[in-house]
């Protein structure tokens, strides 16, 4: 099994880090209500997805 001969810098280990971002995550608005929602998601204020009624709208 190979091994490292030196060990790595602390600057050389950030840099390679430097694109460990979290994404916001993509929000859309629901076409029946205009609530904002997450895609491929029910809307959790009127129950819709896909112009279809799927669960009943929590009140």
């Amino acid at each position: 099994m190979a091994l490292p001969k030196r060990r790595q810098s602390r600057a050389r280990g950030r840099k390679r880090r430097t694109n460990w971002k979290l994404d916001a995550p993509t929000i859309t608005d629901c076409s029946q209500c205009h609530q904002p929602k997450l895609p491929h998601h029910i809307c959790s204020s009127c129950g819709f997805y896909g112009g279809k009624l799927v669960a009943a709208p929590k009140e």
